[in-house]
């Protein structure tokens, strides 16, 4: 192991190859629940680096047994990008590539590194007067190339896609060492296998993504947000489809919130204002014994962007709300009047996930189901999982407009989270996931396989399916040097 690691600090410099001290920050998740051990962090700062590190590790994996691991922000939630407890793996942190290496005004793309923060490729696109559109919760700190290795979705996939949807190329080191210079801006390249569209989405088991070339689009003249209660998730649905016939490509984000959800962002962020959670109750002798707890059970948030001016924007979002109100869709709704009001609306929205680690340990799912199909699976997984577990909470929430719930499970009040995720969790997983599977859904909508759904695959992809996915594995990575043990079980 001393011959590679020196080998590693020879390409790299000593300085960005860690061996020592407090490397947590590199070897356990986000959440916290996967604690792994790295024979050494190695910060690369170049894809010819990266490619000197394959090759190192390649030489030696036959006599130490060293893998390599991918890591970008290590934001992710499948635990994909953390090493295991074995001590012979290395973590590639990619975040010391974090270069924009060029925009494309007339052709419409950006050119970055893989270690970028999204948030800063969005500010370096809006700085040149364009727009990159993915957007998630953890921009401020998810980087590029974790993006695309996991296809990442986020708030307006309903109008510009996932992640594989914007990206034009990538440059991506081989399991071999060596590099493909796939970045052009093309949009129409038909010269055979689809390489790129293969790797993304891969979890960083096929190749290194180092670089990626992705789409911009023209800034919207007017961006409004809305915040409106609705009766039922029926009426979320019809109100999704009346925004889809007003709004057109205009409809650009379309966000679903449970009450019990937004509760638990009141209950742990009580300084926020959480609009129309707290209905003015009836008063007098007239008043229901339960009108304090009176409310409509879910609410929706949606965005509107328009490419002709803020007061077309406005008419036709407010004329959509009249109409959405008329037929019942929706109990009351306000419109953001600043854009400070709207930024305000959308962190409401993304500390759902904040204050459900507040309130402890859940167990979480990210699905797609059909839109279509959603109400009839919310209803029946909602009674078979009070049926099972009686007292269980669920923090309903997501983006309701590309079908995909983060539909997760909460401990009944009073019970330890930590006990209740030990005992319950794959039991909960099952129910769920069978679940889902009646429904023609997916287990894994935008988050990935990792190492936390490994196990759960096999029940839910079709053999043929996976059979392909281990032959392709085997031709591109044949000695599972990347990431072993995500995606597909060793």
């Amino acid at each position: 192991m001393n011959d590679l690691l020196d080998e590693l600090r020879h390409i790299t410099g000593a300085a960005h190859v860690f061996t020592d001290g407090d490397l947590s920050a590199f070897t356990q998740d986000w959440r916290r629940r996967a604690h792994g051990k790295a024979l050494a962090v190695v910060r690369p700062g170049s894809a010819e680096e990266v490619a000197a590190i394959v090759k190192a590790c390649a030489r030696h994996q036959a006599a130490t047994g060293v893998s390599l691991v991918p890591q970008g922000g290590n934001t992710g939630l499948a635990v994909g990008s953390v090493p295991d407890t074995s001590g012979r793996q290395v973590v590639l942190n990619l975040t010391r590539m974090n270069t924009v290496r060029a925009i494309d005004p007339a052709n419409l793309t950006i050119t970055a590194e893989a270690g970028c923060v999204l948030q800063n490729v969005q500010e370096t696109a809006e700085s040149a007067g364009l727009l990159f559109p993915l957007s998630l919760a953890a921009e401020g700190s998810c980087t590029l190339g974790g993006n695309l290795g996991t296809n990442a979705g986020g708030t307006q996939v309903l109008r510009y896609g996932n992640a594989r949807e914007l990206c034009l190329g990538l440059e991506v080191v081989t399991a071999q060492g060596e590099i493909w210079h796939g970045l052009s801006g093309l949009r129409k390249d038909n010269t055979g296998y689809d390489l790129r569209d293969l790797l993304i989405g891969s979890e960083g088991t096929l190749g290194i993504i180092t670089a990626a070339t992705m789409k911009l689009y023209p800034l919207p003249s007017a961006q409004l947000t809305a915040w409106a209660a609705v009766p039922s998730l029926q009426a979320a649905v019809a109100l999704l489809g009346l925004a889809h016939q007003r709004l057109g490509p205009g409809l650009t984000g379309f966000e679903l919130m449970g009450r019990f959800a937004l509760g638990l962002v009141d209950k742990h962020f009580p300084r926020l204002d959480v609009p129309l959670l707290r209905p003015q109750p009836p008063t007098g002798r007239d008043a229901p014994p339960d009108a304090a707890s009176a409310g409509d059970p879910y609410f929706v948030l949606l965005e509107n962007s328009d490419h002709e001016s803020e007061k077309h924007a406005r008419l036709v979002f407010e004329q959509l709300l009249e109409t959405a109100l008329e037929q019942g869709h929706v109990s009351d709704a306000v419109v953001a009047e600043s854009l400070n009001q709207a930024r305000h609306l959308w962190h409401l929205r993304e500390c759902i996930p904040l204050a459900q680690a507040e309130e402890g340990l859940n167990i979480k799912h990210d699905i797609s189901i059909p839109v279509s199909r959603i109400v009839e699976f919310v209803e029946q997984t909602d009674a078979l999982l009070a049926r099972e577990i009686p007292g269980v909470r669920l923090v309903n929430f997501g983006h309701l407009g590309d079908g995909n719930l983060h539909y997760n499970v909460q401990a009944p009040e009073g019970i330890d989270a930590r006990a209740f995720l030990h005992e319950q969790e794959d039991r909960v997983n099952t129910l769920v996931f069978d679940s889902v599977a009646r429904f023609s859904g997916s287990i894994s909508a935008e988050h990935g396989i990792g190492s936390l759904k490994v196990d759960k695959l096999p029940r839910y992809k079709s053999p043929v399916a996976l059979e392909l996915m281990r032959a392709v594995k085997h031709a591109l990575d044949p000695t599972g040097l990347l990431n072993p043990g995500r995606v597909l079980a060793r």
